[in-house]
C-alpha cells in the first residue's frame, strides 16, 4: 500500500509540476504567444512551425488547441489554418516528452532552488513568473525520478503482475485507460512521460505503453473537445477536427506497434525512449500525413458542425464570453472585453430611443427600451461571472489593470441602463400620460445635451477599447463642458419660469430631473478615461487648492 501510494504522489506531483509550467509561461509570454499564432497563419508551413513552438513553451497541446479555437471564433483565423496549427501543436508536446525524458534529475534541485529564491523575491515581477516555471520544470524532473522509483517494487508484486498480464495483446483496452488517464489528468505529457518512466522500470511491458501512449494522444484531444463542448460552433469545430486527426492518425498507426516492437524496439533498448520516440514519430506522421487534409477535414467538420444561421440567434444574448478562452486568461479578457462593448452597443440603442421617446411620446417605444434594460443586467451579470473564472494569479500587471478596467466599464453600462429605464418612467408619468410638452428652448436644450451625450458614449467606447491617452483627455473635458451646460441650461430654465412661459411651467420638475440625469450618466462614462489618464500619469493627485483658504476672522 505504501509503494501505491508513494507512485499516486508522484504522479500527482508530476501533473501539478506541468500545470506550474503551463501557468508560468502563460503569465509570462500570454500575449506574445498569442500574437505570434495570429502572424503565422500566411501557409500551412508557417502555422505548423507556430504550433510547434507555442506547444514547445506552453508544454500543452490543449492549451494551444484552445487558444487557436478562441481565434477561430472570434474571426481572426481560418478553420484550416487552425487545423494546421494543431497539427503542430501534437509535434511540439511529443518533441518535449523526448526532452524530459533524458535523465535530467540532477538538474531538478538547481531549477527549484533558483525558482523559489525567484519567485519569493520577487512574485509579482516577470522574474518571478520565471522562477514558477523553473519550480514547475524542477517539480517534473524530480517527480519522474519519484515515479520510477516507485514502481521498482510494485514490478515484484503478484497482483500487479497479473493485472498487467490481462492488458497484453487488448489494445482497445489500452486506449481506453490511456485515453481515460490523459483526460483526468488534463496533460497528454504528463501522462506520456508517466508511461515512459513505468516502461523504464518494468511496470509496464513495452507493447502495452506503445497502446497506452496513442490512447493518450486521443485523450489529448478529448479534453480540448469536452472543454469547448459549451461553446460555438466555430471554437468546436477546431477541436473536433483536431480529435477527427488524431483519430484516423491512431487508425493507421496500430499495425505500427508491432512493425515498431520487431524492428526499432531492438535498435534504441530503453523503454523510455522507445516510449517517447514512438509518441513522436507518431505525431510527425500524423502532421506530415494529413496537412494537406486541412482544407478537407475543415469542410468534414464543417457540415457536422455549421454556424448558425445569421439572425437565427438571439442577438441580445452573450456573444463573445468563450469558455475555452479561460486556459488563457489573457485572452478570456480580450472575450470579455469584446462582451462589454456589445453591452455598450444596447445601452446606445436604449439611449438613442430615449430621445425619440422625448421627441415622439411613443409609449410602446418606451416600454421596449426598458425592456433592453434586463438585458443590459443580464450581460452585465453574464460578464461579470465570467471574469471571477479568470485567475487573478495568472494575470500580469497590465492584464491585470485591463481585468479592473472590463469589470468597471460593465458596471457604469449598467447603471446607465438603469439610468434611461429611469429617465423614461419620468417621462411616461409626467410628460406623456399628462400631455404635457417642452417648450421649444427647453426641448432644444434637452437636444443639445443628448446629441452631446451619445458623442461622448461613442468616445466612451472608443477609449474603452483602444486605451488611446488623447481620446481620454478629450472626454474628461467633456465632462467638464457638460457640466458647464447643465448649469447653464438650468439657470435658463428658470428665466422661463420667472418669464411665466407655461409649457416650461408645467414641466419644469421633469426639465430639471432630466438634464440632471443625462449629466448623471456623462459622468459615468467619462470615467472610463480615469484609469487610462492615470497609468499614463497625466491625472494630477488632486483638484484641492494647496493652501487652505485664510479663515474669516
Amino acid at each position: 500500500m505504501k509503494h501505491l501510494l508513494n507512485l499516486l504522489a508522484a504522479v500527482a506531483l508530476l501533473v501539478w509540476g506541468t500545470h506550474m509550467v503551463r501557468t508560468g509561461v502563460l503569465r509570462v509570454f500570454g500575449a506574445n504567444l498569442r500574437n505570434l499564432l495570429a502572424r503565422s497563419m500566411g501557409n500551412r508551413v508557417s502555422a505548423v512551425l507556430s504550433g510547434i513552438g507555442v506547444t514547445a513553451l506552453v508544454q500543452s497541446s490543449t492549451a494551444t488547441s484552445l487558444m487557436t479555437s478562441s481565434f477561430v471564433g472570434q474571426g481572426l483565423i481560418t478553420l484550416p489554418s487552425a487545423l494546421a496549427v494543431m497539427r503542430g501543436a501534437d509535434v511540439g508536446t511529443a518533441m518535449m516528452s523526448v526532452l524530459f525524458a533524458t535523465d535530467l534529475s540532477w538538474l531538478s534541485p538547481l531549477l527549484i532552488f533558483v525558482g523559489v529564491v525567484l519567485f519569493i523575491t520577487r512574485q509579482d515581477s516577470t522574474a518571478g513568473r520565471i522562477g514558477r516555471v523553473l519550480i514547475g520544470l524542477g517539480v517534473m524532473l524530480l517527480a519522474l525520478r519519484l515515479v520510477v522509483e516507485a514502481t521498482e517494487p510494485l514490478v515484484e508484486s503478484n497482483v500487479i503482475r497479473t493485472l498487467l498480464g490481462s492488458m497484453t495483446s487488448d489494445i482497445f483496452l489500452e486506449l481506453l485507460m490511456g485515453a481515460v488517464l490523459a483526460v483526468m489528468a488534463y496533460s497528454s505529457l504528463a501522462i506520456v512521460l508517466l508511461i515512459a518512466a513505468m516502461a523504464s522500470s518494468g511496470a509496464v511491458p513495452l507493447d502495452v505503453a506503445l497502446g497506452l501512449v496513442l490512447g493518450a494522444n486521443l485523450g489529448s484531444g478529448l479534453v480540448a473537445v469536452l472543454t469547448t463542448a459549451k461553446s460555438s460552433a466555430e471554437v468546436r469545430q477546431v477541436t473536433v477536427g483536431n480529435m477527427l486527426f488524431k483519430i484516423m492518425g491512431v487508425a493507421l498507426a496500430l499495425p505500427a506497434v508491432g512493425l515498431w516492437m520487431q524492428h526499432v524496439r531492438p535498435i534504441i533498448g530503453d523503454g523510455a525512449r522507445n516510449v517517447v520516440l514512438f509518441h513522436l514519430a507518431f505525431n510527425i506522421f500524423n502532421t506530415l500525413f494529413f496537412i494537406g487534409m486541412t482544407n478537407m477535414v475543415a469542410k468534414w467538420v464543417t457540415t457536422l458542425l455549421p454556424k448558425p444561421a445569421p439572425g437565427s440567434g438571439n442577438p441580445l444574448r452573450p456573444r463573445h464570453l468563450d469558455a475555452s478562452a479561460l486556459a488563457t486568461p489573457s485572452l478570456a479578457i480580450s472575450c470579455a472585453a469584446r462582451e462589454a462593448l456589445h453591452q455598450a452597443d444596447i445601452v446606445e440603442a436604449m439611449l438613442i430611443g430615449m430621445h425619440k421617446v422625448v421627441v415622439n411620446d411613443d409609449l410602446k417605444l418606451s416600454a421596449e427600451l426598458r425592456h433592453l434594460d434586463d438585458t443590459v443586467d443580464e450581460l452585465y451579470s453574464a460578464i461579470k461571472y465570467y471574469m471571477t473564472k479568470i485567475s487573478r494569479a495568472e494575470l500580469d500587471e497590465k492584464e491585470g489593470q485591463r481585468w479592473t478596467e472590463v469589470i468597471s466599464f460593465t458596471i457604469n453600462m449598467e447603471q446607465i441602463g438603469d439610468l434611461i429605464e429611469r429617465v423614461l418612467q419620468d417621462i411616461e408619468t409626467k410628460k406623456i400620460k399628462k400631455g404635457r410638452q417642452f417648450s421649444a428652448a427647453g426641448l432644444q436644450e434637452i437636444n443639445d445635451l443628448h446629441a452631446r451625450l451619445l458623442d461622448n458614449l461613442r468616445l466612451a467606447m472608443s477609449v474603452f477599447l483602444t486605451g488611446n491617452v488623447r481620446d481620454a483627455q478629450k472626454l474628461l473635458e467633456e465632462k467638464a463642458r457638460f457640466r458647464d451646460l447643465e448649469l447653464a441650461y438650468s439657470a435658463s430654465h428658470l428665466v422661463r419660469l420667472s418669464d411665466n412661459t407655461m409649457p416650461s411651467i408645467e414641466t419644469s420638475s421633469l426639465h430639471i430631473d432630466l438634464i440632471s440625469e443625462l449629466k448623471r450618466i456623462n459622468s459615468l462614462l467619462c470615467s472610463v478615461a480615469y484609469p487610462i489618464l492615470e497609468s499614463a500619469g497625466a491625472l494630477a493627485p488632486s483638484r484641492l487648492r494647496e493652501k487652505p483658504l485664510a479663515k474669516q476672522e
